[in-house]
């Protein structure tokens, strides 16, 4: 009986981290280019009452074995890369990715981190960074007499300038992929970092190799069902009571065996 209330314990405490993944989740449903998270479980080690394959008393091999299981515990919560919806916005600068592929971003100590959130902005040097002001990678600054800005699939940004009669390139916004997208590091601020885990990046134009294809104009929304987290949600408050219920029986049963001598 001891042991059960341990063993439903780490059903307990699991139901809990489900739970917290869940709301995490729904608390980023409206958040540009983030990508729900599912927590995966694993049993514990099992106490062996009777070795599988062992003599019975007969001299008879025995077919199944006797073993009891101490529980649960989290495996991993792992990031589900499934592309999100596309909201059009017909702001110049904002850019979806149709496909595999991450925008690079400069962070201040100058190492690279990646996202799926294309709402880019200008600075006060005409230079497309992030809401949080880190630029893009490679750098593109925009002049301050562009008139209008065009951004192709392939990620050429060109922009159109008084006087001039063609469009004027400024550069080629550049995807980074990888090998295992499941191995980066969330780091907060839409912002993903590689590990050893998720491999080196990859980097070249879009619609090169397996990359996507940038959509201006568009913004891909978080890949988090409502419905779906909703129901995952009922089903980890279901699994919490039933084990708190374990955990119930048990304290009756221990109450009962305290109370034999009365």
């Amino acid at each position: 009986m001891i042991r059960s209330l341990y063993t439903a314990s780490t059903g307990m405490n699991a139901q809990d981290l489900n739970v917290s993944v869940i709301a995490n989740n729904l608390a980023n449903v409206n958040t540009v280019g983030f990508k729900r998270s599912r927590p995966e479980f694993q049993d514990l080690l099992y106490q062996n009452l009777r070795l599988v394959g062992t003599l019975s008393p007969n001299g008879q091999q025995v077919p199944t074995g006797a073993q009891l299981g101490l529980g649960t515990k989290t495996a991993a919560i792992q990031k589900i890369f499934l592309q999100g919806d596309f909201s059009q916005t017909q702001n110049p600068l904002d850019i979806a990715v149709q496909g595999r592929g991450f925008f690079q971003i400069t962070q201040p100590d100058g190492t690279l981190a990646f996202t799926r959130a294309g709402s880019f902005k200008l600075d006060n040097t005409g230079q497309i960074v992030t809401a949080d002001g880190l630029s893009l990678e490679p750098a593109i600054t925009i002049p301050a007499d562009a008139l209008t800005i065009s951004i192709d699939p392939q990620g050429s940004v060109a922009v159109t300038q008084p006087g001039a009669t063609a469009p004027t390139v400024l550069g080629n916004i550049q995807l980074a992929t990888f090998q295992n997208e499941a191995g980066l590091q969330a780091v907060g601020f839409n912002l993903f970092t590689e590990t050893d885990a998720s491999g080196t990046a990859t980097v070249g134009n879009p619609q090169s190799d397996d990359r996507g294809a940038t959509q201006q104009g568009f913004l891909e929304l978080s890949n988090v069902s409502v419905v779906e987290e909703m129901v995952n949600l009922i089903a980890a408050q279901r699994a919490y009571e039933v084990n708190s219920r374990v955990v119930q029986t048990a304290d009756e049963m221990l109450q009962i065996s305290n109370n034999m001598k009365r």
